[in-house]
């Protein structure tokens, strides 16, 4: 593929945020009566839109006013446990020296806006990315497509020239809705099968998947 922008998917891709989400999801397990799930289990049940996903954990349709508890059940625990988090590995060393090729680079992330952008200031990434969008609304869950199209408008870049590097099915799909690539690593919420499945490229860490942006 002939690339010369990346969108980069922030939770489970760039943040090594793995424990702190199986916390929180349990945090909402705990607050239907639940059991807890281990990691692989929450790998085999992570789908997007995130609402049928808890509606399949717990066993149950969920109403506007109960996904809302479940979101903030959610988003309390996580939010408590986000200092705990670091960057996966690898992540300065591949953005720098993917902005040191004369290429560019953004982030897109589904986790709201607010969180995002001072969490990364903190961790010292702003200054590699030509724009941070994350999600405007107080309730998330669903697909990525239509923001990822609105991010590369914004951006005026050719789709074409574009790879996602997310960590979930969902960024394929995303990417293959916008007319973008894709690349897919098994840092984060889904097994390799899972991302396999997609057809897009799976690599272990986000400096081997820009290894496959090398002439």
């Amino acid at each position: 593929m002939s690339v010369s922008h990346v969108v980069w998917d922030w939770n489970g891709t760039l943040l090594d945020d793995n424990q702190v989400v199986l916390a929180a999801v349990n945090e909402v397990c705990a607050g239907f009566g639940r059991a807890e799930l281990s990691w692989p289990e929450w790998q085999a049940a992570y789908a997007r839109p995130l609402r049928a996903t808890y509606e399949r954990i717990l066993g149950r349709a969920l109403d506007d006013e109960e996904w809302a508890r479940v979101d903030k059940l959610f988003h309390d625990r996580y939010d408590a446990l986000l200092h705990t988090c670091g960057l996966t590995a690898g992540v300065t060393d591949a953005l720098r020296q993917w902005n040191e090729s004369g290429r560019s680079q953004s982030l897109l992330s589904m986790w709201f806006h607010t969180r995002l952008t001072p969490t990364i200031e903190e961790f010292g990434l702003t200054r590699y990315f030509t724009r941070i969008d994350g999600l405007a609304g107080d309730v998330g869950g669903d697909s990525k497509a239509d923001s990822l199209i609105r991010h590369l408008e914004a951006q005026n870049l050719n789709p074409a020239e574009v790879v996602l590097i997310g960590d979930v099915v969902d960024d394929a799909h995303a990417a293959r809705s916008a007319g973008a690539h894709s690349i897919l690593v098994t840092t984060g919420a889904m097994s390799r099968a899972a991302l396999e499945s997609t057809g897009a490229p799976v690599t272990n860490t986000v400096t081997e998947a820009l290894h496959l942006l090398e002439p």
